[in-house]
């Protein structure tokens, strides 16, 4: 992922010249490739994360479109008061890249676990929260966060994911992104992040006839499409790779609720939330070890499909 965002990266500050690069001391053999063709919109700014986003308000103030690039929760939770103070609050055009969102640097243990910026970032006002869920995903999302006026977040992965889509799709704020749709399925997987990779692989495995979307967009939800979903659907289930409390099940919970009080819904689906359990780990491991320790995982709940 971290590579298909900084390709379409470089194609987007190719086209604008008011895109600048952040960095805080990392993305070595992935970043070079813009610092040297872009020397004078390109800084890195060292281990001073907060700084960065301070940084990046001001550059953002004089017109600049600012990405922010980091490790997963040293430019979110790290800087969540510059985030909401110096970004948000102005209404800055500042982009938060975190690179290695939830369990992805898991031997570095609970330091490195990013499982608690999706529920934070959703509730500051003007945020634009974004997990994208495929490469294909990254380059749309990058290319549609350097053109939205405003601040924006973006969890990526780290590198190494499988393309779901042929082609990246396009985007509108908030567009919830078909991946597997399977004639006559009552069921739906609806998940973000790098989740929908491992998703789309259990389903084709078992050959299940359940459909899966992607939910590039945590923050906001489109809610006419997701009212289509939830008329079509008599069991959703939500999968993240972050905490229950506050992050994407919830977003949906909450959006599903509000179109049933608001008269665009004449009920509900039945859905259950995969998350993890509101709980620290202290334990290092890999990814996928990790994931399975805290149970992201969807056989026991295909299991009562059958």
């Amino acid at each position: 992922m971290r590579n298909s965002f900084i390709k379409t990266l470089l194609e987007q500050a190719d086209r604008d010249e008011r895109i600048f690069l952040l960095c805080g001391d990392l993305g070595y053999s992935v970043l070079e490739p813009f610092a040297q063709r872009f020397p004078d919109r390109f800084l890195n700014v060292g281990i001073a994360e907060q700084n960065m986003v301070g940084l990046a308000t001001g550059l953002a103030l004089e017109g600049y479109t600012v990405f922010c690039y980091s490790i997963g929760n040293f430019p979110t939770l790290r800087a969540m008061e510059q985030i909401r103070y110096d970004v948000c609050y102005h209404e800055a055009n500042v982009k938060i890249i975190a690179v290695g969102g939830g369990y992805a640097y898991g031997p570095l243990s609970t330091s490195h676990h990013t499982t608690e910026e999706l529920g934070m970032l959703r509730t500051i006002p003007g945020m634009v929260v974004t997990a994208p869920g495929d490469p294909s995903e990254v380059d749309a999302m990058t290319a549609f966060i350097a053109q939205h006026k405003g601040p924006c977040y973006m969890r990526l992965n780290k590198a190494g994911e499988p393309r779901l889509h042929a082609q990246p799709p396009a985007l509108a704020l908030g567009a919830i992104v078909p991946v597997r749709e399977v004639e006559g399925a009552r069921h739906a997987v609806f998940a973000t992040g790098d989740m929908v990779g491992y998703a789309a692989r259990f389903l084709a495995e078992r050959g299940l006839a359940v459909d899966l979307f992607s939910f590039p967009f945590v923050n906001p939800i489109d809610g006419a499409q997701l009212k289509r979903l939830a008329a079509r659907y008599a069991g959703i289930t939500t999968l993240e790779e972050h905490q229950a409390n506050g992050g994407f099940g919830s977003a949906v919970l909450e959006r599903l609720h509000d179109l049933l009080s608001d008269g665009h819904l004449a009920s509900l689906p039945a859905v259950k939330r995969i998350a993890i359990p509101n709980t620290f780990i202290g334990t290092a491991g890999t990814q996928d070890y990790l994931r399975d320790t805290m149970h992201l995982q969807l056989d026991g709940w295909a299991a009562t499909l059958s």
